[in-house]
């Protein structure tokens, strides 16, 4: 449920993660939202239902040009029609100086 980039340097700000992941249950998977906890961080993801035994997966880019340097940790929540309907992914890492 976390994706850590470990220490990358200022000079390759944008940094991408695909979280995977298979739908377990007996009915197609709706993702019906996917919100970032701010504008750094851009989730893709495809819309189409997801039916039961098919994996799906959200990609995420974090692109941390003009942001300080140093420790990050953003959330991603995804709102589905499974019976665990509200879910959280992260991502960190250190970003150091150019």
């Amino acid at each position: 449920m976390t994706h850590n980039f470990g220490t990358f340097s200022e000079k390759n700000p944008v940094q991408k993660a695909t979280f995977t992941f298979t739908n377990t249950g007996k009915a197609p998977l709706v993702i019906n939202q996917v919100v970032a906890s701010c504008g750094c961080t851009v989730p893709h993801y495809d819309k189409r239902p997801i039916a039961p035994g098919q994996k799906g997966s959200i990609e995420i880019t974090y692109n941390g040009q003009g942001k300080f340097p140093g420790h990050f940790k953003k959330s991603i929540t995804i709102r589905t029609n499974a019976k665990t309907e509200m879910t959280r992914l992260y991502i960190e890492g250190v970003m150091q100086e150019k």
